[in-house]
């Protein structure tokens, strides 16, 4: 049984990152359902380290506070001046436990690094008993990254900054990707030896390394098989290039899986969503947050969803849901809005610009057409009429409307809540109902219809509808005392 070794991360993100030119913190600009900075913690977190430390610099509020709300456990630490890399691990191990075991360097703004590669780096590292481990890469374009100089029988020897470097050394497409696995005491050892006499006046972490080698200390390198891992993101154009990668990585896991994504260049998944076997994601749809489809699902074209679950056999076309619950074989859509507390039970029916919010559906009920159902409870079975208005918010609170079992409401009712219809109930086409409508009754609340004969060939006389009227065989009838006004207002 190998021994345990401790393990600590040490995260930078301290950096301003003014490419970006936005008042938001670099590692905290979002990328398919996490920050620049979850997903490097995501890709630490197979190390089981037994700490994580993060450096925060620029934006220290925000970023400690993105830390509390997606990883609790890590211990931030404030660099106040931004004197490089070096400094900024220097302050890390400061302000730790004398520390042993291995120490592992990763910075901020990687997205797409695996955990499986940085679990690679830290195995060999220690497998090699050395001094320092550099993730390096094999770029096609290496041109102002700094390059790794090996020397006889392939061993790590330097570090070579592009701009320091000969023409030979431009040439060499090995590149050193900024993430590293230490030992511990002697990094901590080998950090007070660094010296800020440069042209930046800082503390370079890469120092570090040319300081080990002097010293004998035995200094490797791990190549990382995927050279994109090692991507960072300086600006929004990198940072869109990096979200295109990363949606083709997940797009690609998830065909593999067994889900059917139809043109998957402009399906967007968060990698936080999960998809059930045979589920189908059409053109132009999104997935964030917490959503999930079930098994045979199917999902597009053009739907966003939003920490939504939709239930097997579900079909959701054209719309948007922002936390609902679609249960199976439900069908939605097209142009549909569901929002948060959209609960919709097996085999219900959301259709054509319907829109819902905090409202429960039973089993097989419909909400066909042109509708806003709001903090409403609808029975199984059910169907609302066309042109439904759940009348829910008076001014101060919000109410709610309660119809039953298979009832059967009108075209253009409104339901001014608090309402009940009850088991069976019918209400009438036009109606606005205040009170409630007991079980198997009929509710109808609008006024009685009278007809004004003639009244438009007096009063549109000359007129195409007159004409018509006239051909149709309708006669003028004595005029009534208001001449009609009444009906034309």
């Amino acid at each position: 049984m190998s021994q345990h070794v401790p393990r600590t991360v040490i995260v930078l993100a301290a950096g301003q990152g003014k490419r970006m030119k936005s008042d938001l913190p670099k590692v905290l600009h979002p990328l398919l359902g996490r920050t620049l900075v979850g997903h490097v913690l995501a890709a630490a977190a197979a190390l089981d380290a037994d700490r994580t430390a993060v450096v925060v610099g620029h934006g220290a509020e925000q970023v400690t506070g993105h830390l509390r709300d997606i990883a609790p456990a890590a211990i931030p630490v404030r660099q106040v001046e931004q004197n490089g890399t070096g400094h900024a691990v220097r302050i890390a191990l400061e302000s730790l436990p004398p520390l042993a075991g291995t120490v592992v360097v990763l910075n901020g703004d990687v997205p797409l690094l695996r955990p499986e590669t940085v679990a690679g780096l830290v195995r060999e590292h220690e497998a090699a008993g050395a001094a320092a481990t550099v993730l390096t890469a094999e770029v096609a374009d290496p041109t102002g990254l700094g390059r790794v100089i090996r020397g006889a029988g392939g061993a790590f020897e330097r570090i070579v900054e592009d701009r320091d470097a000969t023409d030979a050394q431009r040439g060499v497409r090995e590149i050193n990707a900024g993430i590293y696995a230490f030992d511990a005491l002697r990094l901590t050892a080998t950090l007070a030896k660094l010296s800020s006499d440069n042209d930046q006046g800082e503390e370079y972490l890469t120092d570090v390394l040319g300081l080990l080698v002097g010293a004998d200390e035995p200094v490797a390198a791990h190549v990382a098989h995927d050279p994109q891992e090692t991507l960072g993101c300086n600006d929004r154009a990198e940072l869109a290039s990096l979200r295109r990668l990363l949606r083709d990585r997940v797009n690609t896991a998830w065909m593999r899986s067994g889900v059917t994504l139809l043109d998957p260049a402009t399906t967007w998944i968060d990698v936080s969503v999960t998809l059930g076997r045979d589920s189908v994601v059409e053109a132009n749809s999104q997935l964030y947050g917490d959503t999930h489809l079930a098994p045979g699902a199917t999902v597009g074209p053009d739907v966003t969803l939003v920490d939504t679950t939709v239930g097997a056999g579900a079909t959701v076309v054209r719309a948007h849901a922002v936390g609902a619950r679609i249960g199976e074989q439900v069908s939605v859509g097209p142009y549909a809005y569901l929002r948060p507390g959209s609960t919709l039970g097996r085999k219900a029916k959301i259709g054509t610009f319907v829109e819902t919010k905090n409202s429960e559906l039973g089993e097989g009920a419909k909400v066909p057409h042109l509708s806003y159902v709001g903090d409403a409870t609808i029975g199984e079975q059910t169907n609302i009429g066309a042109a439904t208005v759940f009348v829910n918010y008076d001014g101060v609170v919000k109410n709610r409307t309660v119809i039953g079992r298979h009832a059967r409401t009108g075209a253009d009712n409104m339901f001014v809540a608090p309402v009940e219809v009850g088991d069976g109930a019918y209400t009438a086409a036009g109606s606005v109902i205040t009170q409630d409508v007991p079980p198997g009754a009929l509710g109808v609340a609008r006024g009685h219809q009278r007809n004004i004969d003639g009244w438009v060939q007096r009063r549109r006389a000359g007129t195409p509808a007159a004409e018509a009227a006239a051909r149709a065989g309708a006669t003028p009838s004595v005029a009534p005392e208001d001449g009609g006004r009444a009906a034309a207002q």
